[in-house]
This record gives C-alpha cells, sequence and structure tokens, in this order.
C-alpha cells in the first residue's frame, strides 16, 4: 500500500511538473521565436531551468525539440517523457522530432557520455546567416553550443584578414564564424576525427573552402609544440578546452580548474604580437588564476557573450585576452 501511494504522489508531481513546464514553454516560444526569425537564427534555448522544481532544458532546433534532464533522485523513469510529451503538444511538434537526453554530473577520470546511437542524422539549423549542421540523436551534445552564439559573431566581427586559430575544435562552427568574417587564413586543430569531418562539413556547407582552410587532427599539446617549433603564428585565436581530458605526448591528465594557466600560457607562444585570443570554459566550478599571465591586458567578456535566451548567466565564461 505504501509503494502505491508513493507512486500516486510521484505521478500527480510528475503531471503538474509537466503542467508547468509547458506553460513556461510555449509563452517563451511566442516570444523568443519572433526575435530570432528576424535575426536568421532557427536554434535557441527555450527553458533553462527556470523553475526549481523541473531541472530540465528545452532547445528548440528548427522544429525540432530536445528536452534535457539533469538527473537527480526525486525523478522516476518516466519523468523525462512526461516532459517530453507536454512540450511537444504545446509546441504541436510531432513525436519523431522530439528527442530526450539525460545529463549528469562529470567524474574526474570518468567518461561523462557515450555515444547512444549511431543513426547519423544530421539537420541544418541557421545562425545569423551561418548554417550548421546538427546530429540530435547520437550524442548528448548536437554538434553546436548555442551558449556561444554571441561569442561566434564577436570573432566574425574581430576576423577579417586575421590567421585564426581555432584549438579544441568540436564541429568548427568557431571556423565557420571567422572564415565567414573574413579570416586570411584558419587553423581547426581537433583529436576526434568524427569531429574534424564534421568540421569540414560545416565549412563546405557554407562554401568556406580553400587551401587556406587547414584541419588538423592532433592532441592539443602536441600541435602547439609543433607549432612552436615551427614559427607559426597566429592573430587570431579561439580555445575552450574540455574540463577534463589527457593532453600532450606524455598523456598528462588535465584539470582545467588546476591546467588553465598552464594551457593559456602554452597557446601565447603560437600567438603574434598584437593578437587577441580568446578562453573559455564551461566549468561551472570554475576558479580563474591568469593574473600573472605577462599580457597586455585580460578582460572577462562572460556578460556579453551569454544569448539573451539563457537564464543561466554562467553557463560559461569567457576572457579576451590581447598579447
Amino acid at each position: 500500500m505504501h509503494s502505491r501511494l508513493k507512486y500516486f504522489i510521484n505521478h500527480e508531481k510528475t503531471l503538474e511538473h509537466a503542467e508547468m513546464l509547458s506553460n513556461r514553454v510555449a509563452s517563451r516560444f511566442r516570444y523568443l521565436s519572433k526575435r530570432f526569425k528576424r535575426k536568421n537564427i532557427d536554434c535557441f534555448r527555450l527553458y533553462d531551468r527556470d523553475i526549481p522544481e523541473v531541472r530540465a532544458v528545452v532547445d528548440w532546433y528548427a522544429g525540432h525539440i530536445v528536452v534535457a534532464e539533469y538527473e537527480r533522485m526525486q525523478t522516476g523513469p518516466e519523468w523525462l517523457q512526461y516532459m517530453a510529451n507536454a512540450v511537444g503538444s504545446v509546441l504541436n511538434v510531432p513525436q519523431a522530432k522530439i528527442h530526450m537526453k539525460r545529463r549528469h554530473t562529470r567524474t574526474p577520470g570518468k567518461q561523462r557520455y557515450q555515444r547512444i546511437d549511431t543513426q547519423g542524422e544530421r539537420i541544418k539549423v541557421m545562425e545569423r546567416g551561418l548554417a550548421f549542421l546538427v546530429n540530435l540523436r547520437d550524442f548528448i551534445d548536437t554538434g553546436l553550443h548555442s551558449d556561444h552564439r554571441d561569442t561566434r559573431n564577436i570573432i566574425r566581427e574581430l576576423s577579417q584578414d586575421k590567421d585564426f586559430l581555432n584549438l579544441f575544435a568540436y564541429t568548427g562552427t568557431f571556423t565557420c564564424a571567422a572564415a565567414s568574417g573574413g579570416a586570411r587564413s584558419t587553423v581547426t586543430v581537433d583529436k576526434s576525427g568524427t569531429y574534424l569531418n564534421w568540421a569540414k562539413d560545416n565549412m563546405a556547407l557554407n562554401s568556406l573552402t580553400g587551401g587556406q582552410h587547414e584541419f588538423i587532427k592532433s592532441d592539443a599539446g602536441i600541435f602547439l609544440e609543433r607549432a612552436h617549433r615551427e614559427g607559426r603564428r597566429f592573430t587570431l585565436a579561439f580555445i575552450d578546452p574540455p574540463s577534463f581530458f589527457t593532453y600532450g605526448e606524455k598523456n598528462i591528465d588535465f584539470d582545467i580548474n588546476r591546467d588553465h594557466s598552464l594551457l593559456i600560457r602554452t597557446v601565447l607562444r603560437v600567438m603574434a604580437p598584437g593578437s587577441t585570443l580568446f578562453f573559455s570554459t564551461n566549468h561551472q566550478r570554475f576558479e580563474p588564476r591568469i593574473e600573472g599571465i605577462q599580457v597586455k591586458d585580460i578582460v572577462e567578456m562572460t556578460p556579453s557573450t551569454i544569448p539573451e535566451d539563457y537564464r543561466n548567466r554562467k553557463v560559461h565564461r569567457c576572457w579576451k585576452i590581447t598579447v
């Protein structure tokens, strides 16, 4: 009897959460879709854990929705499905275009997320005239970090005649931004062949091709050492490293809180005098230790790099470093 009562209470709570979420999403969609349509943006966040009891995020991808739950003990196995159904219903999105993800806290030394499907299906989304390919099924992350939408615009506006380095490049969206802004050359570096090919596809989708755009499959540390030995110099760069990964020829365990200062100093060795480096991290407990780095100027840009659709104003942090 006790277990049946507990189920009934949890079920009622789930229905209440679903109603709160759908009401909030409907309101946000009416407001944001009109604003972003004028800017040619069809990928944005509709819900960002706005209500404390409803620990989820909802993203809109050109007619598709991704509903992600931040797992906790209070929610049962059916909770996410109820949330997704409620959002799909209120936005008139068919079941085939509703995608569910479960997120959890990262444990150092362990893989956070594995591939969750192998369909390989990608769709095109738009961001201020740039087209990007996203995969809403196979991975927890979709291939596009929309929280950096405004950062990409900043890079685009600064990139005219620059030699641009995109380190930890993921799917190359920042390379697309720099190339479309008139960069003289771009170098896109990632250790994953899958993501590097994805970056090439994104560039080709935007007709940004040519020998001036180089794609390098490499560990970041190994690339930086080689670039320094070869005397390569960049005039604009963006680095957004994972919070934890193995680094360099010796496979050193990198911890963003402990090692970011060393990483920045290593990147500065391949930056030309007067150049600009953007450093970003999405680690929610990041503690910057960058005061002693010998550069002309370091300015935190976080408030101006987080779009209006993100309630979490520290979804990432970002610094502009003038060499």
